[in-house]
């Protein structure tokens, strides 16, 4: 029978895996922070100040786990394998104990550390700073596991008694409406499900990007800003300004992936504070943003070019590696509508307005580029050596052009 952790019984548990002292168990005290849809979590602050943090799998039926902490678990050990990734010091991991069994981690809490993402609600400001270490960091860990057997084979390692037979390709689209769909998601977000089906471009790009897809390096795969911590003192500090946290999803996979989910996490900001209203047209509302996209353009430039400026040769092997940032972002916005509709059956004027944006990055990603970062291509990879004119190779049809006349959409 599994092991259900819960206020009550937590501190037994560490006690049994001599995660703390006989001591602790009489002054501890367990605080139950934001639960995520997949995860129980428990955190506990112990007789000397130490804070852990306990997550459990939710998904746990029949005593079948779905195994969603293995790859943590499995980076950790990867971490400790190859000092050269270890040395990272913002991906450092602070897990302490897995238990495949319960489906449990258990890690050192970084009271010191503030999620990204509330950090930029509370405060509204996108300081560069923060931004260029997140793209340094990401840098590093695609450079140094960049086209490197060993890392890929490492994580290609399953869990007990369970089979890999290659790593997940995460540019999927929307699954066809079925009469199942008209039971499981509201009234008003059928409309997204007919608009997608209706934007057979939408879908086309999207086919492209899966048949493109480039596993090459080890990549988080849930890089948002929920995901990201940065330092409560980070004005004083000259590194260890942000982590890098759940590595859940973590694979080989393509690192444009990467970027493109976290610019898309950043353009949510802008989107969700969008003035919406049947009256206006899909361009004024755009414009009428309470946090207008030019404020968030510094910070996204920011991360991008250092990123580049960390690793400079992406751009030899993936000539497009910009366009492909665009175009992932496209997608991240589309599972973020998804999710939306999945968690909190919801579909507004809001996510109208981030489909139509979606669109315009995933089918039109030339004239994306100069809308989302302000400069164009060009101008992005300018400074770097040999790479200031990036020429874009030329894609041999594999299959029946399914291609349609495109137009501009407004805003985009």
């Amino acid at each position: 029978m599994l092991s259900l952790l819960s206020s009550q019984n937590v501190i037994q548990y560490l006690l049994d895996k001599g995660l703390c002292g006989a001591e602790d168990g009489a002054t501890y005290k367990s605080v139950l922070p934001e639960n995520s849809k997949k995860n129980r979590n428990l955190m506990v602050i112990l007789a000397d100040n130490r804070q852990l943090l306990i997550k459990q799998e939710c998904r746990i039926n029949h005593d079948q786990i779905a195994h969603e902490f293995f790859n943590e678990w499995l980076f950790h050990r990867l971490l400790q394998q190859f000092p050269v990734i270890g040395n990272i010091g913002a991906i450092a991991s602070s897990l302490l104990h897995f238990d495949e069994k319960n489906s449990i981690l258990v890690r050192s809490y970084l009271g010191e550390y503030l999620d990204l993402g509330k950090f930029y609600q509370q405060r509204s400001i996108f300081p560069r700073e923060i931004a260029r270490a997140i793209g340094a960091t990401l840098a590093g860990l695609h450079r140094a596991t960049f086209n490197k057997r060993e890392y890929r084979d490492f994580m290609s390692t399953a869990p007990a008694g369970q089979f890999r037979y290659n790593f997940y390709n995460p540019a999927q689209g929307i699954p066809s409406i079925t009469p199942d769909t008209f039971g499981t998601v509201p009234a008003e977000a059928l409309q997204f499900h007919l608009l997608y089906q209706c934007y057979e471009s939408l879908e086309s790009a999207i086919a492209d990007l899966a048949y493109e897809w480039k596993p090459s390096c080890l990549t988080h795969n849930d890089l948002h800003l929920g995901n990201i911590l940065v330092h409560s003192r980070w004005e004083q500090l000259d590194n260890c300004l942000i982590r890098l946290i759940d590595w859940e999803a973590c694979s080989w996979g393509d690192p444009a992936f990467d970027l493109g989910t976290l610019l898309a996490s950043y353009l949510s900001i802008w989107l969700s504070s969008l003035i919406v209203d049947p009256t206006l047209e899909l361009e004024e509302s755009l414009n009428l943003a309470v946090i207008p996209l030019e404020a968030l353009q510094p910070t996204i430039l920011a991360l991008i070019q250092a990123y580049l400026d960390g690793f400079p040769m992406i751009l030899e092997y993936h000539q497009d590696f910009i366009m492909r940032i665009i175009k992932f972002a496209g997608l991240a916005l589309i599972q973020q509508i998804q999710d939306r509709i999945e968690c909190q059956k919801s579909f507004d004027n809001r996510n109208l307005c981030m489909l139509e944006v979606a669109k315009s990055l995933l089918t039109m990603p030339e004239q994306s580029v100069l809308t989302i970062f302000g400069i164009s291509e060009l101008e992005i990879c300018g400074s770097l050596p040999r790479l200031q004119q990036p020429s874009r190779p030329h894609k041999q049809q594999q299959l029946v052009p399914l291609y349609y006349e495109k137009t501009r959409l407004r805003g985009c």
